[in-house]
């Protein structure tokens, strides 16, 4: 067996494995070809997907209040958020270059799917939240959070991050 063939197979198992433990926690999922798995919206979960600078700053501001949350990045640029379904996208994100609410039965590349650029990836493994999706609300609403805060950033550049987005619980080096 050849290495690229060696690499096949085990890529395949791979994928096989994902798609059987998606399916355990009843995440719906579908193979899409050889190299690609879909997650489908609209019963378990719904996903919103991000630019990867919204993506770092939502993931902070989930470190802020000590959220762990699966968390998935794209070679394209997006970081996408598994949440419950049913919920709509605020008016405030619905013309943000990027930023999609995938819900209603569309499929999204799951990891590890492979794609032209590179794979899907987790950053943070369901198996971390032992596959619990956070409410609709927390995320859109840190993505909503953070998209302001760029927007604050860029009207005022070398600000610094708002008083309110400090980590809780940080000591003061005058007590």
């Amino acid at each position: 067996m050849s290495g690229w063939d060696s690499y096949r197979a085990v890529y395949g198992a791979e994928l096989r494995a994902a798609a059987h433990e998606f399916d355990d926690h009843g995440w719906p999922v579908v193979a899409a070809s050889p190299t690609a798995l879909l997650l489908v919206t609209g019963t378990a979960l719904d996903i919103v997907e991000v630019p990867a600078a919204v993506g770092r700053q939502v993931c902070a501001h989930l470190r802020d209040t000590g959220s762990v949350v699966p968390i998935a990045a794209t070679p394209t640029g997006s970081w996408w958020f598994p949440v419950t379904p049913g919920a709509v996208l605020p008016a405030e994100l619905r013309d943000v270059d990027g930023v999609v609410l995938h819900t209603a039965g569309t499929a999204v590349l799951a990891p590890p799917s492979e794609v032209p650029d590179g794979w899907v990836h987790w950053r943070v493994a369901p198996a971390l939240t032992g596959y619990r999706v956070p409410a609709a609300d927390t995320i859109l609403n840190a993505a909503a959070d953070a998209l302001r805060w760029r927007a604050d950033r860029n009207a005022h550049p070398g600000a610094q991050r708002p008083a309110g987005a400090l980590a809780v619980g940080m000591r003061s080096s005058l007590m």
